[in-house]
């Protein structure tokens, strides 16, 4: 049934199993468009038939149209928001940004959602945060951005002293020292109540000492403050997991991937589930006790939201209903009593030893009526508000109470005599930062001032790390949060930047004053000219032509008395081709002949005001035609003498300048005359200075003269 093929997932095993693997992911693309998850279930249930699952990585198709049908389900209201509001906020987790770090592709997110692997690609750009894909392991050093740090404890130090404390925290949890970090996050809380962040530490300090229940409150709370934070809905999914509630847990993880679809963790957890569910093992059972035979199965929507619990009940994806209910949760089956829940709840050894508590697909469904009064006392749990106690436990508060300090954002202004312009300087032209990139070791430097430093060494101009992959990625991507708060504090510094900029590349962009100048070898009229460029001055000159847009400077060769010769050829770059260390092979092509006027010298390259030439037209009808004569003659002599040349030769040639240009009809209808001249004139091994003086001609009459007198000496030399 499929006829086409897809490429292999990215660190796919290749192994026996990978070409059912394909077909199955095969199936699913072509069943699953859209948002159709009732086809989305059955093409993974109809493709067992083509053997064991591969992994739970294959599924992602099926993960994503769940996103999508769970997201669809929310409704449009439902928005992805940015969470706090401020100058320095983390791209991630939308909070203040402590330790930031920048990523490769210009955005910044601190240094928690970073070193906790929360996503594979950026949340803005959806570009891969990871090496080789996001699927390595071994991810470089996380290394805080100076400038953006600078700025963070300059402006916000209470701040960034909370942010230094949660990075303290995290290591007492990493330690596995869950009671000294309750104990911390609770000293914490009692001076700042409002502090979402320690709710979420003190959570999973909770679920170390396996208090879930009082873990889920915290997390309601930070919920009910902030409900589109994406991992506040994956760490209370984490605990329903660890718990055995694998059902209510599938469901916040999907919540979690609607507000986020790029939330690592939730994803593979989400695929880890539905593997699980899906595996050979699990379906037999459930076929045996008829679960997906029942009419009622087969003819209910596939729903998700509000009745999730109930269908993936029956999928034997969850054992209960939600563990975020209130302690008078009532049970689903008539084997668990109102007490017995509370107790499997409140203990966690018995939570633990509780096997039998999971529902079997047999058992009977929720009622509609059941099944509202369910979701009324959740949701009157999780609207819930909770405040601090002295013994730092959170208990409830009637719907309508405040507390006595809302949550407010002690970043979002800064006062006006902490902004000062030195802090947005380069350090290397010293000139308020345009276009800043910030470099792998933290540093960030105007992006033409990192070029140049970059085409001399690969190396950091401040801490002399090495930059050797960096230059080879070329990707010197613009920090976006410093660009930002450049245009937004220092709006009139930055006009007159750019006034400057705009300046230079004008002067730049000029095409007859200051004009760079290649001092290297001769270069001819519409003759290919490949250039190995190595020189750091060179490399400024072939970027800033790129830059300016103008793609040409001009070729001369070097003269011992005035530093390069008094004419010379423009070059059009066709193609630039950089090699990792810097070095490029830039492919250009000849253009317009000039003479110079000037010279001058610009950042260590020559430059040179210029003029034009052209050759002159021959009006007379009778000169004009012994100049056709003249050049039919002088061509024919060309071609015969390069058919009599050695297969060697003509192959080298004919490889290196491509073939020899037809005749043309209107010999004057260019301004530098037939092309095949210069063609001619680049094969012939023939003296530079005697080039150039074929070059300056502006005689077509005068240049046919000149190679036919060339053409006759080689001829004569061919004959013996």
């Amino acid at each position: 049934a499929v006829g086409s093929e897809l490429p292999p997932e990215p660190g796919g095993s290749g192994g026996p199993g990978e070409g059912a693997d394909e077909e199955r992911e095969l199936l699913l693309a072509r069943l699953v468009p859209a948002n159709r998850l009732k086809e989305a279930v059955g093409a993974s249930l109809a493709s067992l038939c083509l053997g064991p699952l591969g992994g739970a990585q294959r599924l992602g198709t099926l993960v994503d149209c769940l996103v999508l049908n769970y997201r669809l389900r929310q409704g449009p209201g439902r928005g992805r928001e940015r969470g706090a509001e401020g100058p320095l906020r983390c791209c991630g987790c939308g909070r203040f940004l402590g330790e930031p770090v920048t990523v490769p592709c210009g955005h910044t997110y601190c240094r928690r959602c970073l070193r906790r692997e929360l996503r594979a690609r950026c949340r803005r750009c959806r570009d891969w945060l990871l090496p080789a894909g996001g699927t390595s392991t071994a991810a470089a050093p996380l290394r805080t951005s100076v400038v953006l740090n600078r700025l963070a404890e300059k402006w916000f130090p209470g701040e960034c002293e909370r942010a230094r404390a949660g990075t303290r925290l995290e290591e007492l949890l990493a330690q596995g020292r869950f009671r000294e970090a309750l104990g911390s996050v609770n000293q914490a809380l009692r001076a700042e109540s409002s502090d979402l962040m320690l709710r979420i530490y003190r959570a999973e300090s909770y679920v170390g000492l396996q208090e879930y229940k009082t873990a889920i409150e915290d997390l309601n709370f930070v919920i009910s403050k902030m409900p589109n934070w994406p991992e506040v809905y994956f760490r209370k999914g984490k605990v329903l997991q660890d718990s055995g509630f694998v059902g209510d847990a599938l469901q916040l993880f999907l919540q979690c991937l609607a507000l986020d679809e790029d939330f690592l963790p939730a994803k593979l957890e989400v695929e880890k589930i539905l593997c699980d569910f899906l595996s050979p093992e699990k379906l037999g059972e459930s076929l045996k006790e008829s679960a997906w035979n029942s009419p009622h199965i087969r003819n209910k929507p596939f729903m998700l939201g509000s009745e999730v619990t109930a269908s993936y009940c029956n999928l034997q994806l969850c054992p209960q209903q939600s563990l975020g209910g209130s302690d008078v949760l009532e049970p689903v089956s008539g084997g668990l009593n109102r007490a017995q829940s509370a107790h499997a709840l409140n203990s966690t050894k018995d939570l633990a030893k509780e096997d039998g508590l999971k529902r079997v697909s047999s058992e009977p469904l929720l009622s509609g009526q059941g099944k509202g009064a369910l979701l009324k006392r959740k949701l009157s749990f999780s609207e819930q508000d909770t405040v601090v106690c002295e013994d730092g436990r959170n208990k409830h508060k009637k719907q309508g109470e405040s507390t006595k300090r809302d949550m407010t954002l002690a970043f979002g202004t800064i006062p006006g005599n902490l902004i000062d312009a030195s802090d947005f300087e380069c350090s290397l032209c010293m000139r308020l930062f345009f276009e800043p990139v910030t470099t792998p070791c933290g540093h960030t430097f105007c992006k033409g001032c990192l070029e140049r430093c970059l085409d001399h060494a690969p190396q950091c101009p401040l801490c002399k790390e090495s930059l050797k992959e960096y230059l080879a990625s070329r990707k010197y991507s613009i920090t976006e949060l410093l660009e930002e708060l450049i245009m937004k504090y220092l709006s009139d510094e930055l006009f007159e930047r750019k006034r400057i900029h705009a300046e230079e590349t004008a002067e730049h962009s000029n095409l007859t004053k200051n004009v760079p100048m290649f001092v290297c070898t001769m270069a001819y009229p519409t003759v290919p000219c490949p250039l190995h460029v190595f020189e750091p001055r060179y490399r400024l000159m072939i970027r800033r032509s790129m830059e300016t847009g103008t793609k040409q400077f001009g070729m001369c060769i070097s003269d011992s008395q005035n530093g390069f010769a008094d004419y010379g050829c423009m070059l059009q770059i066709r193609n630039v081709h950089f090699l990792p260390d810097g070095r490029s092979v830039v492919d250009t092509i000849g253009g317009k002949r000039f003479r110079v006027l000037r010279r001058g010298m610009k950042d260590g390259y020559c430059t040179a005001d210029i003029e034009y030439l052209e050759d002159v037209k021959v009006a007379d009808e009778e000169e004009l035609k012994k100049l056709r004569e003249l050049h039919n003659f002088v061509y024919n002599q060309a071609c015969s003498w390069f058919q009599n040349l050695r297969n060697k030769f003509r192959t080298q040639i004919l490889q290196h300048f491509g073939p020899m240009p037809d005749r043309e009809e209107n010999i004057q209808a260019m301004p530098n005359g037939p092309a095949w001249c210069w063609w001619l004139l680049a094969v012939l091994p023939v003296d530079p200075r005697y080039q150039l003086s074929v070059l300056s001609m502006m005689s077509l009459k005068g240049r046919l003269i000149k190679i036919q007198h060339i053409l006759t000496y080689f001829s004569r030399d061919q004959s013996k």
